[in-house]
C-alpha cells in the first residue's frame, strides 16, 4: 500500500491509497497536511479506520501538500568525488563528507515540486545540468519518519562548480525538483540496502544508466533528521532527500525533451520529461498534464 495524491475526473484533490492498479480515495478531510499533524501511530490508524472510495480514473499529483523540502549533500563517496572534480575550490566538499555536521540546504518550495509525468526544468543560463536520484524521507510535524518516496534533485553543476556561493541558483528554481509516484509507509518499509537506479532517454534510446545502494551512504537518515531539526520547526511536516551516489559523467548534461526515469527498490518508479526553464517577464511554461492512474 502507498498513500498519494490525486486529481478526480471533477477536479478535486483527494489522498489516495494505491493498492497495485488499484486507486482508492480517503474522505476528504484526510489531506496530506492534517495527516503529517498526526503522530506516526495516530496517522497509521486514521489511515486503517477510513472510509475508501474506489477512484478507477484519476490523476497522480505530487505526494505533498505544503511540504517543504530540503536536502542532504555529499553522502555518498560518489557525490564528493564528484563535487571536487566541478569545483574550482574543492575543499568543503572533501571536508564536510568527514566531518560531524552534514550539509543541509533548503530545496523548494511545494509550488517549484514536480510529480509523476510533470516536466522537470533545467536553467536557461546554466550549461551543465544533471538529475540526481535520491532516496526521499517524508517527516510528520514531530520530525516521526512517515514514510519514503523517490526524489530527483536536480542540480546545475555549472553555477555549483563556478562558485559554492551559488548552490541556492543551482539548486532553487522552478522545476528543479521531482517526487513520486506516491509515499510508501514507514511501517511497511525499510530503507536500508536498497537499489537506486537512474536511466536517462534521448529519442527514446537509453543515453546513461548507472545503479546504487542505500547502504552506500555515510550517513545515517536519524542523523540527518537531528541536525535538519536543530532550531527548525516544520508545522506541516518537511521533506528531506538524502543525497545521490550517482552522477553522470563530466560530458553529460541534461536537454530539453529528455527523460529522466528513477527507481527505487520497494518504491516504484519516478518519470520526468525535461525541458527548459523558459522565464519571459515573470511567465513560465505551462508544464504538460500530470500522467493518469
Amino acid at each position: 500500500m502507498q498513500i498519494g495524491r490525486a486529481l478526480t475526473p471533477d477536479g478535486r484533490i483527494r489522498t489516495v491509497l494505491l493498492d497495485g492498479h488499484s486507486v482508492f480515495a480517503l474522505p476528504e478531510d484526510l489531506t496530506f497536511d492534517a495527516l503529517l499533524h498526526l503522530p506516526v501511530a495516530g496517522l497509521r490508524q486514521a489511515l486503517e479506520r477510513a472510509g475508501r472510495e474506489p477512484m478507477p480514473q484519476s490523476r497522480l499529483l505530487k505526494p505533498i501538500q505544503g511540504q517543504e523540502v530540503w536536502a542532504a549533500g555529499v553522502t555518498y563517496q560518489r557525490s564528493r568525488d564528484a563535487r571536487i572534480e566541478e569545483s574550482i575550490t574543492p575543499d568543503p566538499y572533501d571536508r564536510v563528507y568527514v566531518a560531524a555536521r552534514p550539509e543541509l540546504f533548503f530545496k523548494a518550495t511545494p509550488g517549484r515540486v514536480r510529480g509523476p509525468g510533470e516536466a522537470i526544468a533545467v536553467r536557461a543560463d546554466s550549461s551543465w545540468d544533471v538529475p540526481e536520484p535520491e532516496l526521499a524521507v517524508i517527516c510528520n510535524a514531530g520530525l516521526e519518519v512517515v514514510g519514503y518516496t523517490i526524489g530527483n534533485d536536480v542540480s546545475s553543476r555549472s553555477l555549483e562548480g563556478e562558485n559554492p556561493l551559488y548552490l541556492p541558483q543551482a539548486k532553487i528554481y522552478d522545476g528543479s525538483c521531482a517526487l513520486g509516484p506516491a509515499i510508501t509507509p514507514a511501517w511497511d518499509y525499510d530503507p536500508r540496502d536498497r537499489a537506486i537506479t537512474l536511466e536517462i532517454l534521448r529519442d527514446g534510446t537509453i543515453l546513461f544508466a548507472s545503479q546504487i545502494s542505500t547502504r552506500a551512504m555515510r550517513r545515517e537518515i536519524a542523523e540527518l533528521l537531528s541536525y535538519l531539526g536543530r532550531h527548525n520547526r516544520f508545522a506541516d511536516g518537511v521533506v528531506l532527500l538524502t543525497g545521490t551516489g550517482i552522477v553522470p559523467p563530466e560530458s553529460f548534461t541534461l536537454r530539453p525533451g529528455d527523460e529522466v526515469v528513477i527507481r527505487i527498490d520497494g518504491l516504484g518508479e519516478l518519470r520526468n520529461a525535461v525541458e527548459s526553464l523558459a522565464v519571459d517577464h515573470g511567465k513560465v511554461a505551462t508544464l504538460p498534464a500530470e500522467k493518469t492512474v
